[in-house]
């Protein structure tokens, strides 16, 4: 198989699955005599990505694997298309989210020390739910309280492929 042909394979398993690839799923995609190594198929994703440059849709690398999507720019006009509308979230359901990913791994009760107030336990069920959040063990005091991280779930939804991408704090 040529190098034109392997990308063109790539572009074609990342265009049907929807979600991101890693180079070990999309290997599993070849038969044992046509398998590429992980290799080439950075070297096809690569090609991919220059050629994307000029267009509407880039690849990108998340935290989960590799994806295609549309640029930012063409955002409006993809919103206005849309049947089901995002979810609106509350500030103060944003400002929880922000302390786990920002302080993880952090129990409910230093959440609330950050924020003052507390934090209902509908809002920690619905970010476990969504799975931008997981329990990541238990702290070893009296009550062994949850102690929650965010997720790959978290970092592709906001289109992050590390917590280091998180835009910095200006306090």
């Amino acid at each position: 198989m040529d190098d034109l042909e392997l990308k063109h394979i790539v572009e074609a398993l990342l265009i049907s699955q929807g979600l991101p690839l890693t180079i070990d799923k999309m290997l599993m995609a070849f038969e044992e005599k046509d398998k590429p190594t992980a290799l080439q198929l950075e070297e096809a994703l690569h090609c991919l990505k220059m050629d994307y440059e000029a267009r509407a849709i880039e690849l990108k690398k998340l935290a989960s694997g590799y994806c295609l999507q549309t640029k930012k720019r063409y955002s409006a006009w993809i919103t206005r298309l849309l049947i089901e509308k995002p979810a609106k979230y509350s500030s103060a359901f944003l400002e929880v989210l922000a302390i786990i990913a920002y302080k993880q791994p952090v129990t409910r009760a230093d959440i609330e020390d950050i924020r003052g107030v507390g934090v209902s336990s509908a809002m920690l069920k619905t970010l476990l739910e969504r799975e931008w959040i997981h329990v990541a063990g238990h702290r070893d005091v009296p009550g062994k309280p949850a102690v929650y991280k965010t997720t790959d779930v978290f970092l592709d939804y906001f289109n992050l492929a590390s917590l280091n991408d998180l835009p910095s704090l200006d306090i």
